[in-house]
């Protein structure tokens, strides 16, 4: 049996007008980490929640008038291409998240420089580190093939919790001198 993931692919056509009906399916795909391997032909490595979720749009699809196919595949040729670019998609988000991270960290470093140590600071803050976490869960459960960036951005949202705490500790501090 081969290491090589198994791959579901959606095969769909909608109409071309309206073409919020062409967006909504491509967010939906692009959403569950699906890449494309040609106009209207997207894959996942297969599993059961990716071929729920391709069974579910395909469904979605011919609600919008169009057709739908959801094939399980294997790779003849081309199989390291298709890891590839599904590897490449992740580590682009993950390159989102590492560059909003840096702006996390920024904007600690301007609050501290400022010595604007609320509550309302640190509030906004723990939203921002909150949507962070959230963020990187989705995309380490859409990475199923171990792109390179993983690591990476999973510490720079611990390095901006670690910034948190000291802006909180600082915080807390000023409370009490008050």
């Amino acid at each position: 049996m081969s290491d090589e993931p198994a791959w579901l692919m959606l095969v769909y056509r909608v109409p071309s007008n309206p073409s919020r009906l062409r967006a909504a399916v491509w967010r939906r795909l692009k959403s569950a980490g699906a890449v494309y391997l040609a106009n209207s032909v997207a894959v996942l490595p297969e599993s059961s929640e990716a071929e729920r979720i391709l069974r579910t749009l395909r469904a979605e699809v011919e609600q919008m008038g169009g057709s739908g196919q959801v094939l399980r595949v294997e790779a003849l040729a081309g199989q390291a291409d298709i890891v590839a670019a599904f590897n490449a998609a992740r580590d682009a988000e993950y390159t989102e998240v590492l560059s909003r991270c840096a702006d996390f960290q920024a904007e600690i470093d301007k609050e501290s420089r400022a010595e604007k140590f609320t509550y309302a600071e640190l509030e906004e803050n723990e939203e921002d580190l909150a949507k962070l976490r959230g963020w990187l869960d989705k995309i380490r459960t859409r990475d199923r093939l171990g792109a390179s960036r993983a690591q990476e951005a999973g510490t720079a949202v611990e390095s901006c919790a670690a910034a948190l705490e000291g802006f909180a500790e600082r915080v807390y501090a000023a409370e009490a001198n008050q």
